[in-house]
This record gives C-alpha cells, sequence and structure tokens, in this order.
C-alpha cells in the first residue's frame, strides 16, 4: 500500500463533504476571515468540475451575480467551509463544464435530473 496515501486518509476528513458532482447547484457556507472579525458568506452556483485526488482535490463552482460571472477554486480540505448543501442535481454528459462560461441566459441552464423508480 502507498504510504503517503495512507497518512493523507488519515489526516484528511472529506467525510463532511456531500457527494455531487459536475453539473449540480450546490449552497456552499465559506467563513471568510476580516481582520479580526469572522463572518460565514454562502455562495450559490453550479459545479464546474472537480479535480485532483487525495488532499489536493479541489472543485470550481461558478454563479452569475448582477450579470457577471462569479467563479470561486474550493480545495476539499479547506478549514474554512463550514457546510456545503446540494440543491440540485444536474444532467449533463461532461465531467468539465467550461462551456458554461460562454453561455448566458437559458442557453447556460443545466438540466434536473429525474429518478424513474
Amino acid at each position: 500500500m502507498n504510504l503517503i496515501k495512507y497518512v493523507e486518509d488519515q489526516l484528511l476528513d472529506i467525510s463532511r463533504i456531500p457527494e455531487f458532482s459536475a453539473g449540480d447547484t450546490i449552497i456552499m457556507s465559506y467563513k471568510i476571515i476580516e481582520g479580526n472579525k469572522e463572518r460565514v458568506q454562502d455562495f450559490r452556483g453550479d459545479v464546474l468540475n472537480i479535480r485532483g485526488e487525495g488532499k489536493n482535490k479541489s472543485f470550481t463552482v461558478r454563479k452569475i451575480s448582477s450579470g457577471i460571472g462569479v467563479e470561486r477554486i474550493i480545495p476539499f480540505s479547506s478549514l474554512n467551509i463550514v457546510d456545503i448543501k446540494v440543491v440540485k442535481k444536474g444532467r449533463v454528459r461532461r465531467a468539465k463544464l467550461f462551456y458554461l462560461r460562454k453561455l448566458s441566459g437559458k442557453k447556460a441552464r443545466i438540466k434536473e435530473a429525474t429518478f424513474s423508480k
């Protein structure tokens, strides 16, 4: 067994983060420290991609704020993540959704995944 991967798994606690994939809409509560003040800010957006493995794993979230696209790249191992909620599961055929950067309006929407019984 790879010793480095074993030690990383012991130190890294990703179990607090729910399962999500590219195309899902999430609300991420993120701790922001400004001087000696600390506050929690929600960031709601679509997951564009998930990259990396182990302690290097990160994801990109994109939202449109006042007509301007805002993206955040967040490592899974970040201690500033307070909470992540999956709002909607998206139905996409790609692992990387970078083409959404060029689209706007209705074209930039992601279809919601439906599950049949």
